[in-house]
């Protein structure tokens, strides 16, 4: 058996399986799947093929990994920095306050300068949660004349507010 062959050819499916089973780039584990591949290599058997042995050689190398003490230890230690990234900021900037209130006034001011009967459907189903039927059966209608002026009046609204899109 070529080793330097086995190697090279068996490299980048190594790679793919560590980062695959890990979440991560890790070279300790593709030399610990080398070191195994080259000493056990007298104990390889053609029962299967080459490859399928490389890679159970690399699936358990990598799940031997995540179960060390090693791994356990990271993930139990938590860097300071770490915990202030993680910690999002739950109060809105002013900067971001006032966006959110300049796009709802345009939204609104939108939705109040639609057709009368545009305006109605869109408040019915889509603010206040009415079923396509169920704004048909309030405003006696067909439900297909519902669905068109949902779909008429979201036209015109996207129209409207494509700076917002």
């Amino acid at each position: 058996m070529n080793f330097n062959e086995l190697i090279k050819t068996n490299k980048q499916n190594i790679k793919n399986i560590i980062r695959l089973i890990t979440n991560q780039e890790n070279e300790d584990i593709e030399q610990e799947v080398y070191i195994k591949l080259w000493k056990n290599s007298d104990k390889y058997e053609e029962r299967g093929s080459l490859k399928s042995w490389v890679n159970t050689v690399a699936k358990n190398a990598s799940k031997d990994y995540l179960k060390s003490a090693v791994v356990k230890n990271e993930q139990n230690c938590t860097a300071d920095e770490d915990v202030l990234v993680n910690i999002r900021d739950r109060k809105k900037s002013p900067e971001e306050t006032i966006i959110t209130t300049e796009r709802q006034k345009k939204i609104i001011d939108a939705v109040e300068h639609l057709k009368p009967k545009f305006k109605e459907v869109i408040m019915m189903c889509e603010i206040y949660g009415y079923t396509y039927e169920e704004a048909s059966k309030k405003l006696n209608c067909p439900t297909g004349t519902i669905k068109s002026r949902i779909f008429n009046a979201k036209k015109e609204l996207a129209v409207v507010l494509s700076d917002l899109i």
